[in-house]
């Protein structure tokens, strides 16, 4: 009796709920002769709480908000080219195609290049489900405003750089990248899991580090060439308004 008392605690059924469980096995005790098999057992006394209990947890269902959660899962594992396609433009594709390969020659880690880009594309798109259902608050939302006029200003500055002979810094290129993944994770931490959290610091940190700027930046080096598709890119973006 102790064990169904408890279970009456965890699902929070009703009394009669639990003599309508239990009441059989309390009358029969100890009379002769009386089928066990119209004895409810535990396990079935537990099953019709179990039910009760999923009845009230359907009372709480939002469609929306499972709707919300299973875009952001199923797009999250679907971090390839066919989801930049759909929604990334060209441009933007053909910039994270090179950041890939910057990250690749950099590292020497193909593996590892692959997983900045995939975390960077699983944010953009579970940042891009929570704008679509509108989850920010509004001062949220002065965070995400926030983030885009830090992000142009890092662009424009990264452009500036590369047109620049002798101009790049790479401590302002670093203060830039650090203070857009702060603002981002303060925008997004309450909506994401800390395992997407990570992401975004995987991807800020991974470009933040002052070995790869310093290589990207060397005119005479093999990055150079993807720097400079990377900032013709960022330069088509802010002329079209996009970024």
């Amino acid at each position: 009796m102790t064990e169904f008392l408890l279970v009456k605690l965890q699902y929070h059924c009703s009394e009669s709920e639990l003599k309508s469980s239990t009441g059989a096995i309390v009358a029969t005790s100890g009379v002769r002769g009386y089928s066990d098999r119209r004895v409810p057992t535990e396990a079935q006394a537990c099953c019709r709480l179990q039910r009760n209990s999923h009845r009230l947890k359907m009372e709480t269902f939002s469609s929306k908000h499972m709707a919300m959660k299973a875009q952001k899962k199923i797009l999250s594992h679907m971090a390839n080219k066919s989801v930049m396609q759909m929604f990334i433009d060209d441009t933007s594709s053909e910039i994270l195609d090179e950041l890939y390969r910057v990250s690749k020659e950099h590292t020497g880690n193909r593996n590892e290049a692959q997983k900045v880009v995939k975390n960077m594309i699983k944010v953009a798109v579970k940042v891009g489900v929570l704008f679509r259902h509108e989850r920010f608050s509004a001062d949220e939302l002065s965070l995400a405003h926030e983030f885009k006029k830090k992000f142009h200003h890092g662009a424009m500055t990264a452009i500036s750089f590369q047109e620049v002979e002798f101009t790049f810094d790479k401590s302002i290129m670093i203060d830039n990248l650090v203070i857009c993944r702060d603002i981002l994770l303060q925008l997004v931490e309450k909506h994401l899991t800390p395992k997407s959290l990570d992401r975004i610091r995987h991807v800020f940190n991974h470009y933040a580090d002052p070995d790869l700027l310093t290589n990207l930046y060397d005119h005479e080096g093999s990055l150079w060439p993807h720097l400079t598709k990377i900032c013709g890119g960022l330069n088509k973006l802010i002329e079209e308004g996009k970024l």
